[in-house]
């Protein structure tokens, strides 16, 4: 959710950045809609003050009182159907993008930041169902279509990859966390998840709660409507959780292989900081994501996403994409997202300043992902990184 006031006394700035995200016709209807709500509040003040007599009323004084008691009580149902609206239509409006952040609205109008490493041969490079052992069939038996079983030398792969995360992450001081995987739905409309017309989640029949898409959800979550103090922050998390996704708006895209499955695991990092350390905490989260990739010794870029290709709640997102020979072409395997004020606002986590409580900052960004293993698989053709094997991976993918 926007600094609603903020946007009030410098309209024209924020509709212009709104604009930029394709927005703009959405911050109009939000200040419609608190213009409406605020129109009422002196006139429900003033029929409150008239409610309020002192000593014993005349006649006169009696039907006065009554009119203005039936009065207030339909004013007061105007006021909270105005607030009801704009809290509705203030939910539909993003977090405005940073100037950095480029126009467009597809990957290929991502700006590229920097690659690291030489992109290995395509010619003759098999894929990871090639290489690790896989089953999407019989998966496909028990949970259908975009599931499967990671098997032996994969799934060691894939669990020392999550275990080197975690491990250098705790090392920087980042608390670990075992998040729950069914959530809310406070919690998806508090990370910005939720409303949406393409949610990517999977709601449970009959109860308030969704399969978290990430464990940015549900640690996003974890000081909901709490005050910190500031001596607290930072505060940095690192949780380890399945990951689900429906996955609809992206019918027909990559169903080959394991790429876009309906269910993965990740390691997540997430930060609660001071909004003057944000942007910096943004930088060290990547840097973060960069070292781990680093130690898988497979080549990547970093990009920083378009206006159009960005989540609802970011206001900057980079994404580190690594080479996939079998696709000749580097791919998203994760992004690392300042949300500033926006989520915070929407869980009510703020921190006590100078000038009294005001919202945190948030950050959060993939350490590592499946797909990032399946990388290891594609650019190794077999072999595994020195820095997976101390952590349980074979020397070689054979079974």
């Amino acid at each position: 959710m926007i600094d609603l006031k903020a946007a009030r006394s410098d309209a024209d700035r924020w509709r212009a950045a709104l604009a930029r995200k394709g927005a703009a016709d959405a911050f109009d209807a939000l200040l419609g809609a608190d213009e409406r709500w605020r129109a009422l509040i002196p006139q429900v003040d003033e029929l409150r003050t008239r409610t309020n007599l002192k000593g014993k009323p005349t006649p006169d004084q009696l039907e006065q009182l009554k009119k203005a008691k039936e009065g207030l009580r339909r004013l007061e149902g105007e006021l909270a159907e105005a607030e009801s609206e704009r809290d509705r239509v203030g939910l539909l409006v993003p977090n405005p993008p940073h100037d950095s952040v480029p126009e467009g609205a597809t990957e290929d109008d991502a700006l590229e930041i920097r690659r690291v490493g030489d992109p290995s041969p395509s010619a003759g490079a098999k894929e990871h169902t090639e290489i690790g052992r896989f089953d999407m069939e019989r998966a496909a038996r028990i949970a259908g279509s975009r599931f499967g079983y990671w098997i032996g030398d994969a799934a060691l792969l894939a669990l020392a990859m999550y275990r080197l995360a975690l491990d250098r992450l705790v090392a920087k001081g980042f608390v670990p966390v075992l998040p729950p995987v069914l959530v809310r739905e406070e919690a998806l409309v508090g990370t910005g998840w939720l409303p949406s017309d393409d949610p990517n989640v999977y709601a449970v029949e009959g109860e308030d709660l969704y399969l978290a898409g990430t464990a940015e959800i549900p640690v996003g979550g974890l000081h909901l409507g709490e005050l910190l103090q500031a001596d607290e922050l930072p505060l940095r998390y690192v949780g380890f959780s399945p990951c689900f996704r429906s996955e609809a708006g992206a019918a027909g895209r990559d169903t080959r292989g394991m790429f876009r499955v309906h269910q993965f695991n990740k390691v997540e990092q997430f930060a609660f900081t001071r909004p003057e350390e944000s942007w910096e905490e943004h930088e060290r989260l990547l840097s973060n994501t960069e070292e781990i990739v680093a130690e898988l010794e497979v080549p990547y870029r970093v990009v920083v996403l378009p206006t159009g290709d960005m989540s609802k709640a970011s206001a900057k997102t980079y994404d580190v994409e690594i080479w996939f020979p079998s696709q000749d072409r580097y791919r998203e395997t994760a992004s690392i997202s300042n949300t500033t004020d926006f989520q915070a606002r929407r869980l009510g986590t703020r921190f006590r300043g100078e000038h009294g409580p005001e919202p945190v900052h948030t950050l959060n960004g993939t350490a590592v992902v499946d797909r990032m293993a399946l990388a290891v698989l594609e650019n190794f053709q077999g072999g595994v990184p020195d820095a997976l094997q101390e952590f349980g991976a074979p020397a070689e993918i054979r079974s």
